[in-house]
């Protein structure tokens, strides 16, 4: 249980990161491209003993690993944008219930679901894609009529390019396990292979702004890449402990992070930075909890 406590607060300790970094003045685009170099460093230091990285091109898994890193450093910018704009609360939900896609691709593309969803679980599923739309409701103020309509249509696709990105690179890790991981003694191996990927896009993209001129790099954006990094990491290594630890239940680990995510990051919002939550935010709050506990109904009541 120690390890799940650990993964979601450093999960929250992300958001809460891309939060203040305005208020530091750090960069966020120089702090998530650094950060993954950290990350590395922090996932190197944890390799089992006697192990050692190494980079096997001749894998397929290997080239999936890198355009999942890829996929991770362009979700983790939207995520921090998201953050800044539409607040806390809105971007945590929009991450954590993208498992809805993931689900939906295990129970009619991979068909490895690991039971049969009845219309409790497939009732949660709807409600999931609700509460997303009802937590994005952010309405901004903004005097003109026209401006506000279109300031607030562009920050909502923010937390919903977060929902379908996070999705995204979710199902293909399931895809990866099914086919393509080797053994789970090499999951940190697996990762800093992603985190390689995630390196050599994120250097791409920063080459080509500092050639146009629209990057300066500065030493506060470097400490904002060490706040990031290590989080960044050890909320995914912790993660995968603490599944290891309920024996694999995923079915009971993933609903339990997510609901804890969720639900420490809107009191975080409230307590530290004063974000307000409208009717409709709070509706799809509870809504978030009701439909993360129905898709995970059954697993849930055997462990009653």
């Amino acid at each position: 249980m120690l390890f799940l406590a650990l993964s979601i607060l450093l999960s929250v300790l992300l958001l809460l990161n891309f939060r203040i970094f305005p208020r530091y003045k750090v960069d966020t685009f120089q702090a998530i491209v650094f950060n993954y170099p950290v990350c590395f460093l922090t996932g190197w230091l944890l390799l089992p003993a006697g192990q050692s990285f190494t980079i096997d091109f001749s894998q397929t898994w290997t080239w999936l690993a890198f355009g999942l890193g890829v996929g991770f450093i362009l979700t983790f910018m939207l995520s921090g944008a998201s953050t800044q704009r539409m607040g806390i609360t809105a971007t945590s939900l929009a991450n954590n219930l993208s498992l809805v896609l993931p689900v939906c691709f295990s129970l009619f593309v991979f068909k490895t679901g690991g039971k049969v969803f009845d219309s409790l679980n497939y009732l949660g599923l709807v409600l999931a894609v609700v509460a997303v739309g009802l937590s994005t409701y952010k309405p901004e103020a903004v005097t003109d009529s026209s401006t506000k309509r279109s300031r607030l249509g562009a920050n909502v696709l923010l937390p919903i390019g977060v929902f379908l990105f996070y999705g995204a690179t979710n199902t293909m890790i399931n895809y990866m396990n099914l086919h393509y991981i080797p053994s789970t003694d090499k999951t940190i191996q697996v990762t800093l292979t992603m985190v390689i990927g995630a390196i050599v896009a994120g250097i791409v993209m920063l080459l080509i702004r500092l050639i146009q001129g629209k990057e300066t790099i500065q030493v506060r954006n470097l400490i904002g890449a060490f706040t990031l990094g290590i989080p960044n990491f050890l909320s995914f290594y912790t993660l995968v402990m603490a599944l290891s630890a309920f024996g694999g239940n995923g079915a009971f680990v993933y609903p339990v992070y997510n609901i804890g995510v969720i639900l420490l990051a809107a009191l975080m919002a409230a307590l530290f930075f004063k974000e307000s939550l409208s009717i409709a935010n709070k509706m799809g709050l509870v809504l978030a909890v009701i439909a993360i506990g129905l898709i995970s109904w059954q697993e849930l009541a055997s462990l009653v």
